[in-house]
């Protein structure tokens, strides 16, 4: 097929996206109460080829929205409880002696359970920064390495881990290289007086995690959409927005606002622009649209920038964080565009 033939085809694939998303909303819904927002957040990452990092009180419920999500897309998945013993080996597997029918001894390869599609990594800042950095080449090269030897993951595999944000004794903060491999962080909201109605109705029945849902995609269907997404043309305007946007949040650049300036000590790297534009596409998509907008950026520059950002000791004193910070950064740039 030529290039015009992929273009003309174009808004026929994006128009079949905007209704497998509208179908894994449906579905989503009949277990989970709330957090649409936090699923399509989660969508655009896994058709962006990207990870999540979730951040969020315990009990709300997000092992069971991965689960849930896992079953819709018909993936195979994985959870890791992480802890302080866990070791790396736990994660990727390793080489085991075993003995054939001869007598001999050979190793052979045991695989872990990062052999997966769908990998939640629950409690991630609860293990060592050792076993924490088993994950960085597998989220990055979607590969292993054991023993000198490299192993392929799926070309669809995703990794959601999460954090608590108020119980940080004992935990291990997750190094900035790590935080950067993930294409979004989350915060998973508390529920409203009406979702917590719900919720306590699904439980009351006992039927909480267990209502049946759809299976509406498939593997192959998600490296389809992932493909199609890479060909919505991006115009020079919004990549030059993006692009001010991020410089905009490095201490040292000129056009920097001065709250950058004061509580930044390192600003958001290539791999934010990257995340962000691909998640714009799948905004535009939604709002059924092929050319991505300004609005597109707005709409996800906080999930793609706020763990990318290292701030000085002076917004701790000050309760200053990172969304306040990019929030300051945005709407500074969109007044001159």
């Amino acid at each position: 097929m030529g290039k015009e033939d992929r273009v003309e085809k174009l808004p026929e694939k994006l128009t079949l996206i905007r209704h497998d998303m509208e179908k894994i909303e449906s579905e989503f819904s009949k277990r989970i109460v709330g957090n649409t927002d936090i699923l399509r957040f989660m969508l655009k990452a896994l058709f962006s080829g990207g990870h999540v990092l979730l951040e969020g009180v315990p009990g709300l419920g997000k092992t069971l929205m991965v689960k849930t999500m896992s079953e819709i897309l018909d993936l195979r998945y994985r959870r890791i409880q992480f802890t302080p013993d866990l070791m790396p080996a736990d994660i990727t597997g390793t080489n085991i002696i075993v003995e054939d029918d001869r007598g001999g001894r050979h190793f052979r390869f045991e695989r872990g359970p990062v052999f997966t599609q769908i990998l939640l990594a629950d409690e991630i800042n609860r293990a060592s920064p050792k076993t924490q950095s088993a994950l960085l080449e597998a989220m990055e090269e979607h590969r292993v390495s054991v023993f000198g030897e490299s192993h392929a993951l799926d070309d669809v595999f995703f990794a959601l881990a999460t954090q608590n944000p108020i119980e940080m004794a004992g935990t291990y903060p997750l190094p900035e290289a790590q935080l950067d491999r993930f294409f979004f962080k989350l915060s998973v909201p508390f529920p409203s007086v009406e979702e917590l109605t719900a919720i306590g109705r699904t439980n009351g029945s006992c039927r909480m995690g267990q209502l049946p849902v759809g299976k509406v995609l498939s593997r192959d269907r998600i490296l389809e959409i992932r493909e199609a997404l890479c060909s919505l043309p991006v115009t020079d305007r919004v990549y030059e927005f993006a692009s001010q946007l991020i410089r905009r949040t490095h201490p040292d650049f000129p056009s920097a606002p001065s709250d950058i300036r004061k509580f930044v000590k390192h600003g958001a790297s290539p791999r934010g622009l990257i995340a962000l534009i691909a998640a714009s596409r799948v905004s535009a998509v939604l709002a059924g649209r092929i050319n991505l907008s300004i609005d597109d950026l707005e709409e996800n520059y906080l999930p793609s920038l706020r763990h990318r950002l290292v701030l000085g000791f002076e917004a701790d004193l000050e309760k200053v964080n990172s969304d306040i910070l990019l929030q300051s950064a945005f709407q500074d740039l969109r007044r001159t565009y």
